[in-house]
């Protein structure tokens, strides 16, 4: 893939991303409109964390991990690929099927021990209910990300990234419905999710069809390069699950205080989209090119896209972080203070919102650093340091409630989010220089970090001197907007001037990109 496609497939996963991730804030603005921090919300918020979870570990982080490498492996060196393609299909589908079975029997252990929540709270009888609704949309989004892997294997990115956009779509309607006959929100919500799952399956496997790859249900075989396949997956689905067992951990460790879950969960909301839009489009991208430039013997190459990917991560992710430790108290403010949330609420959300913003850079880098390994279909690295990151984040939200209380697993997730950049970086110096980052990826790290402490200032200055505006209806939002403007054109007008962001280089990619 050459520079100029590998920027095309970041834009294009991005757009879709953000598209989806725009989407989430209104569905989550709705959230906290109509249902609110309380039970009801604490119970959504640790039932659909199970689905969440588990879809780390079957569809885009262990799954993908070991699937993508190999069927582009197989494209380029034209095999059979849609024979493997539909043995994976088939495999997959058997192992989802008895984990779905299974979790459905035995959910009120499930919630017990992801969430803490047991019998006698309150919210457990909902939890439960919630759970058993909401987790086979599991099986839907696994075997979509078996179809996206297909999509994004052979350089198609719409389809798979649009995707994303639907449990949103189909979220937001189901909602705005249930508050207007009169009905429980919530119960509309937890039944449009697995609606948006088989949504979201019917399009990329239509998508998948005409990209030449026809897969049907079958019955699952062991083939040499399933057992392969499975060998790979297996230590990667913990490496990939890392964030999401943290945020369980921290779930337990929070879930006797008042309220605690629900504002974390708004939180983690919010620095999502960056992290979404970013990372994942990263992540998504890079891993094929790695895959096709590692094979062909082009170092030069892989330590190009590498850097370039990581270059991309930090003009996006660092103003982000920077904005979310400045201003958190405005964003929370102006998007979520209605309704159900009051300024209580959003005084505690944005704490979390600034803590979480900290370690924004650190979840992005992860996936820019994580492809070095899975392109060479090495997993038992990340298993290791995702262990180390794990233990890192158990021992800060534990040790640390005492202390600070129910903000100790924000805390713990950034802290633990950096210690796995580190422990990946360092891993990679022993491939060599096509696993490290170039000097001009060091140059304009200092020059973003510096272009981005200059919007801090201006957006922070130009708070403290309009924030009155933010406490008068009428111009909240207009203020918000401006302030965001404000960032935005200083952000870019300092990166131009320090030289982290050169805008002839980006009208050459736009250029060779239309062209």
């Amino acid at each position: 893939m050459k520079p100029i496609k590998l920027l095309s497939g970041f834009l294009t996963v991005g757009f879709w991303t953000l598209a989806s991730r725009i989407l989430g804030f209104a569905r989550e603005i709705l959230i906290a409109a109509y249902i609110g921090p309380g039970p009801m919300m604490d119970a959504f918020v640790a039932a659909f964390r199970l689905p969440n979870m588990f879809r780390r570990f079957f569809a885009e982080g262990a799954f993908n991990a070991a699937f993508v490498p190999m069927l582009s492996k197989k494209v380029e060196g034209e095999q059979d690929a849609p024979a493997f393609a539909q043995d994976a299909f088939n495999l997959l589908g058997a192992a989802v099927l008895l984990l779905v079975a299974v979790s459905m029997i035995f959910m009120p252990g499930m919630v017990w021990f992801t969430s803490g929540i047991s019998d006698g709270d309150a919210r457990f009888d909902a939890t439960v209910g919630f759970g058993r609704i909401m987790f086979p949309y599991i099986l839907c989004m696994s075997l979509a990300a078996l179809f996206s892997g297909i999509l994004n294997a052979t350089g198609r990115f719409s389809a798979a990234a649009a995707a994303s956009a639907l449990l949103n779509v189909v979220a937001i309607p189901a909602m705005i419905a249930g508050a207007v006959v009169g009905g429980e929100v919530i119960q509309w919500l937890i039944w449009a999710i697995p609606v948006a799952g088989v949504a979201q399956l019917v399009l990329v496997w239509v998508a998948a069809e005409q990209a030449g790859f026809k897969l049907r249900p079958g019955l699952p075989r062991l083939t040499q390069d399933m057992r392969h396949m499975v060998k790979v997956a297996l230590p990667a689905a913990l490496a990939m699950g890392v964030t999401q067992v943290n945020l369980v951990v921290g779930q337990r460790v929070a879930q006797d205080i008042e309220n605690a879950l629900s504002w974390l969960f708004i939180a983690d909301r919010l620095y999502q989209l960056p992290l979404g839009v970013v990372g994942i489009a990263v992540g998504i991208v890079l891993l094929p090119d790695l895959s096709r430039r590692l094979r062909a013997g082009d170092a030069d190459g892989a330590q190009n896209a590498l850097s370039r990917a990581g270059e991309f991560s930090l003009v996006l992710t660092l103003p982000s972080m920077v904005a979310f430790v400045v201003i958190p108290l405005p964003l929370i403010s102006v998007l979520y203070e209605r309704g159900a949330t009051d300024a209580a609420d959003v005084q505690a959300i944005a704490l979390a919102v600034a803590i979480y913003g900290v370690g924004l850079p650190a979840f992005v880098l992860q996936k820019v650093l994580q492809p070095l390994y899975f392109a060479r279909e090495d997993t038992r690295s990340p298993f290791r340091f995702a262990l180390v990151g794990m233990a890192v984040n158990a021992a800060l939200a534990v040790g640390l409630k005492p202390i600070v209380g129910w903000i100790a697993p924000a805390i713990a997730a950034s802290a633990a989010g950096w210690a796995m950049v580190f422990l990946l970086w360092f891993g990679a110096r022993r491939m060599g220089e096509v696993a490290q980052f170039d000097s001009r990826f060091y140059d304009r790290c200092w020059r973003i970090f510096a272009a981005s402490g200059v919007m801090g200032a201006a957006v922070f200055s130009s708070y403290r001197t309009f924030d009155w505006l933010f406490y008068v209806p009428s111009w909240r939002y207009l203020a918000l907007l401006g302030l965001i403007v404000l960032g935005a054109v200083t952000y870019f007008g300092a990166a131009q001037v320090l030289g982290a962001i050169k805008l002839g280089e980006m009208k050459q990619s736009l250029r060779r990109r239309g062209g």
